[in-house]
């Protein structure tokens, strides 16, 4: 038997003649249809966005503002009162004042400039976090891909299977009539038939499946999918690959800037404890209207200072649980950076066995052919049964598909390994269709 494979399997063939017809040639069109309408990653933007907003209102702190004000209605005056205005008449008399008042703060204790640091890191830790939800987009993207490429070839290889299966079916079944066989013979390789049916049945549901989940990521229904570029250059060695992702891995970066900014947001606390002065400028105009309007205006400018004395403790605490923050943080730099070694460890491990393996499954492949050819050539002079056939035939089969599952393995790994260096990146994953170094 010579193997052969669809050059493209129809994927409306299976269900999905309902997807729009939109196509995705490349992994290049998948990555940037993915990154163009991803919601998900559109609301990390907006986490960005909002912390540079947070750095506009604490640089404004720094600013002076000016505020109007004013008041208007009834005083009602008692000539008779001790306390009444000698000025005045009796009965109520119409009121009305304004006043514009400036400030500008002079000394904060810090306070505002730590607070416009604290923003800033901030700022630091959402792009970063951006940069790696990219990365993880990019990354379930290209699994995504390679899925669906690898659940096409297992259906090409399943419906080969099949194809040959029944083949026998029909031999042994002639054989059978001219006495050549006995009917377990026959039985058996009916039974073959029926599993290999079951396979492909299966087969074609996983790939249903990571067909739904690759629209889900991008938009995009995979007719016609191009091969995955090679592999960008990955590190060296593991060691080397560990230095890369403490410098550079996204979710450390921002780990970082958030223990930046819980190191300002003690300083911002701190600050309280300090006095805080300022210059006020104030003009104000009152109006009162009896038999005559009485008008008087003032304008005043003074500096003005707080010395905060008792605060039940508030300040205290706020210091406090600041610090218990920056803690925090620092344990969490602590746990990514474990978690990281774990995950560039296993990736790396995992991408290695994936080369061994696939060399293994190519040298399987190669002598399983050979095997069935073999059996096929003594079954037709009567030296081998039709079961002996079967399991030659079985074994080329799953030495075929355990060399896609390798190959999709491999390809995987050496993404997550980029990934969790934090070098998954368009330009890193040669979609210009250059050649890299897979190492």
């Amino acid at each position: 038997m010579k193997f052969h494979r669809p050059l493209a399997v129809s994927l409306f063939a299976f269900g999905l003649s309902g997807m729009p017809a939109s196509y995705a040639e490349t992994l290049s069109d998948a990555i940037d249809a993915a990154l163009a309408t991803n919601p998900g990653l559109q609301s990390q933007r907006f986490q960005t966005d909002i912390a540079l907003e947070n750095v506009e209102q604490a640089r404004s702190q720094r600013r002076p503002t000016l505020d109007l004000s004013g008041s208007a209605g009834y005083e009602y005056v008692d000539s008779n009162s001790p306390f009444a205005d000698l000025s005045g008449t009796n009965g109520d008399r119409p009121i009305a004042s304004a006043q514009l008042q400036a400030a500008m703060p002079i000394y904060t204790g810090g306070r505002i400039s730590a607070g416009i640091r604290q923003a800033r890191a901030g700022v630091d830790a959402a792009e970063s976090q951006y940069d790696a939800a990219v990365q993880d987009l990019i990354l379930q993207v290209i699994t995504a891909y390679v899925d669906v490429r690898s659940d096409l070839e297992t259906v090409a290889i399943r419906e080969n299977n099949v194809e040959v299966t029944g083949e026998q079916v029909r031999a042994a079944s002639d054989r059978f009539e001219v006495g050549v066989v006995t009917r377990t013979d026959v039985s058996l390789s009916q039974a073959r038939l029926e599993g290999a049916r079951a396979a492909l049945a299966g087969a074609q549901a996983t790939l249903e499946a990571d067909i739904a989940n690759y629209q889900f990521l991008t938009g995009l229904a995979p007719t016609d999918l191009a091969p995955p570029p090679p592999l960008p250059p990955l590190p060296a060695s593991l060691d080397e690959a560990v230095q890369i992702a403490l410098d550079t891995n996204p979710d450390l970066i921002a780990a970082r800037h958030s223990e930046r900014a819980a190191r300002e947001a003690i300083e911002v606390a701190r600050g309280q404890y300090k006095p805080q002065i300022s210059i006020v400028g104030t003009a104000a105009r009152q109006e009162t209207y009896n038999d005559f309007t009485q008008r008087d205006s003032s304008v005043s400018a003074v500096a003005q200072g707080t010395i905060p004395l008792l605060s039940g403790g508030l300040i205290k605490s706020q210091v406090k649980s600041a610090r218990l923050q920056r803690a925090q943080a620092q344990r969490q730099i602590d746990t990514l950076q474990r978690s990281i070694r774990a995950q560039i460890a296993q990736s790396w491990f995992t991408y290695e066995a994936s080369l061994r393996s696939i060399a293994a499954s190519e040298r399987q492949v190669e002598a399983a052919q050979i095997a069935y050819d073999g059996a096929k050539e003594e079954l037709a002079v009567g030296i081998r049964t039709t079961l002996d056939v079967l399991d030659q035939e079985q074994q080329l089969f799953e030495a075929r598909l355990a060399l896609v599952q390798a190959e999709r393995d491999s390809y995987v790994a050496a993404h997550n390994l980029l990934r969790a260096t934090g070098q998954l990146s368009p330009d890193m994953l040669l979609l210009d269709g250059l050649v890299g170094d897979s190492r």
